[in-house]
């Protein structure tokens, strides 16, 4: 496993973390200061979170671009052991999709961050709250990155997507492995992985999805929560009676 970076205090720490450029990084400090300005009206990220942003929320995110298949072409935030194969399977992803994205963790965060590394990549975010929408569209104009934002819910986008396959899914803190999986199935074919972070019951909600679906997965140590862990799963289908 590859050593535990120091604490991400800020934009200067993320840069060297994980090597981005500094448009990218102009983006991102856009983005902090549009949370914390929008934080005062919308409960975006936790109170206790603000002052931490460049770690618990941009650093959490961007260490899942590896593990959809986007390299890392310099700077010090590596992946676990085993990531780099990952990517290599998952290479040329294209077409990415980030469930109840609310304030754009990871996925708005993600598209910046691909707007230099992957600029023929596509992100969708969805987001059922409005107002947590309308925050997503200023943050993305203001930064200059392309992104689809559908405000309704996540079971209602599935039926209207009409099974768009997706090379990349992600979403954060949205539910339970077994429901999550039940959302993301229409999206699935051979070739998509989904990366979803999750805390320290990430072990069980697996044991408990497994029960329903059929997958490949494995989780990964966070690099930003000695608790956590981030799920990799592929190869996703409902299990059959019998």
């Amino acid at each position: 496993m590859s050593p535990r970076p120091a604490h991400i205090g800020g934009a200067d720490a993320f840069q060297r973390a994980f090597g981005v450029s500094r448009e990218t990084l102009d983006r991102l400090k856009t983005y902090d200061s549009l949370l914390k300005t929008w934080q005062r009206t919308i409960n975006l990220v936790a109170p206790s979170t603000l002052e931490d942003v460049w770690h618990r929320h941009f650093a959490d995110s961007a260490q899942l671009l590896a593990f959809g298949g986007v390299s890392r072409e310099s700077g010090s935030f590596a992946p676990a052991d085993g990531a780099k194969s990952e990517g290599e399977k998952a290479a040329g992803s294209r077409n990415w999709l980030d469930l109840g994205s609310g304030g754009g963790f990871p996925g708005l965060v993600l598209a910046i961050m691909l707007a230099e590394r992957d600029p023929q990549a596509r992100m969708t975010l969805v987001e059922s709250d409005s107002r947590k929408a309308a925050f997503l569209g200023e943050v993305a104009r203001k930064t200059g990155v392309a992104v689809e934002i559908r405000s309704e819910r996540s079971e209602k986008f599935a039926t209207q997507a009409k099974s768009q396959i997706r090379d990349v899914i992600t979403a954060r803190a949205l539910a339970p492995l077994p429901k999550l999986l039940g959302l993301v199935l229409p999206y699935f074919s051979p070739q998509t992985v989904a990366v979803f972070p999750k805390g320290r019951d990430a072990a069980a909600e697996l044991a408990q999805a497994a029960e329903a679906f059929s997958f490949d997965a494995r989780a990964e140590p966070s690099l930003t929560d000695d608790e956590a862990r981030i799920v990799i799963l592929r190869n996703l289908a409902v299990k059959t009676e019998g």
